[in-house]
């Protein structure tokens, strides 16, 4: 174990971490169900769905199953003129379950690069139709869309992780974040900032991008449903694309199979990734409707992206499995249950010195600081308690497998009581 932490220690760079004093590792040997097993023979029960993405637990046998199946007949062939049976039944499974004019299915490696393709689309679409003077995106402060250079110009400059790329990233344009909450109405402030961007601009704005309901990794914030309806007027009033990055919230984490579904709108375009395999390997995909697929493809026009990985027939049986496995059990009730729960022992925290706000929605619990957080101090406290939790700036939150049960995610709820104790 020494050999391999040091190793990694000198050798090894992990997100966000630095190579001169990196945070502290720690070596896994294995994971099952919610419980992630260090070399040392600690378990931690697993809180963060391994950014998000493990939704029914680690090791699988179902998930395990399809990779294993499809691995016998073939792990990889290029996408470019072939297809396969996994591609095609997991492009039919996300068209039914996603908003019905988006039928038209681009497989991507991550959610960034689905993120680039979208931002591509749009790009595109405009050029195509002889309007190449809308060139610029409109996003909301807060956002955090991915780590590659495209998606990174539509993260918040700053709470994005991205301000030290400010002066070589193209300028788009930010409204401000919505500060009506998830559960109340639309404020004027948020409907009148929002439309005077758009009024003024519209002549120059390709799309509005934006996470609908849950802002991610740029701030945890949950948001009005309302305003994503204010979103779709605008943008059909003012003739801007809308696309929706789904790729943290989809497949039940906020309490509906994506976030668009807590109000009846469509998006132009849609990202999912992450959950999208159940956690077993990389896939996303970018859903889009037949105005973005023809006035793109008009006159011999193709989208401008080919991933060597695109549509791996190995992630595409899992991520098809992994749907199905949804649809098979009663996520909506083991997601309805983990909210509750974290509404009841994650609200209390609201009264302890240094936090500043509590939320929840779905199977999401955030408790946010008044200052930034010691990760590597909380890490080790996190690890010694017998929980993985990690926590970024002011942040301490939870997205734990819809499998985790009650009396595992009460020993998560007690470790982030007991660290900010």
């Amino acid at each position: 174990m020494t050999e391999i932490l040091e190793f990694d220690r000198q050798h090894l760079w992990h997100p966000y971490t630095s190579m001169v004093d990196p945070l502290p590792c720690y070596e896994v040997v294995s994971a099952e169900g919610v419980m992630i097993q260090l070399r040392d023979g600690r378990e931690l029960i697993d809180g963060m769905s391994s950014w998000w993405c493990a939704i029914h637990g680690y090791n699988h046998p179902e998930l395990n199953r399809a990779l294993v199946d499809q691995s016998q007949k073939m792990s990889h062939v290029m996408f470019g003129g072939i297809t396969h049976a996994p591609a095609v039944e997991l492009a039919q499974l996300l068209i039914d379950l996603t908003p019905a004019s988006l039928d038209r299915v681009f497989f991507a490696d991550s959610g960034s690069v689905a993120m680039e393709v979208a931002l591509k689309m749009v790009m595109q679409y405009w050029f195509a139709n002889g309007r190449p003077d809308k060139h610029r995106l409109l996003t909301i402060a807060g956002g955090y869309h991915g780590d590659t250079f495209g998606a990174m110009s539509v993260c918040d400059p700053v709470t994005g992780m991205h301000e030290k790329f400010v002066n070589v990233l193209p300028k788009h344009l930010f409204a401000p974040r919505p500060s009506s909450r998830f559960g109340e109405k639309l404020n004027d402030d948020d409907r009148d900032s929002l439309t005077k961007l758009i009024e003024t601009h519209h002549n120059e704005l390709a799309a509005l991008v934006l996470e609908p309901i849950v802002q991610g990794a740029g701030g945890m914030w949950f948001y009005s449903a309302e305003y994503l309806k204010l979103v779709r007027q605008l943008c059909d009033a003012f003739d801007l694309l809308l696309v929706f990055d789904e790729i943290a919230t989809g497949f039940g984490r906020t309490g509906e199979m994506f976030a668009v579904d807590h109000v009846d709108i469509e998006p132009d375009v849609l990202c999912v990734g992450k959950a999208l395999t159940g956690g077993v390997m990389t896939l996303a995909a970018c859903l889009a409707n037949e105005r973005i697929a023809n006035g793109i493809s008009a006159d011999g026009g193709v989208l401008m992206h080919g991933p060597t990985f695109m549509a791996n027939p190995l992630a595409c049986a899992v991520a098809k499995r992994s749907i199905e496995l949804l649809d098979e059990s009663d996520w909506r009730s083991c997601v309805k249950r983990i909210n509750a729960q974290l509404e009841l022992e994650l609200r209390p925290l609201e009264r302890l010195r240094g936090v500043f706000d509590v939320r929840v929605i779905g199977a999401i619990g955030v408790v946010q600081m008044d200052a930034p957080v010691n990760v590597a101090q909380l890490q080790t406290q996190f690890v010694n308690y017998g929980v993985w939790i990690r926590p970024f700036n002011d942040l301490i939150y939870l997205m734990p497998p819809y499998i985790t049960r009650p009396d595992q995610l009460s020993l998560l709820a007690n470790a982030i009581n007991m660290a900010i104790s």
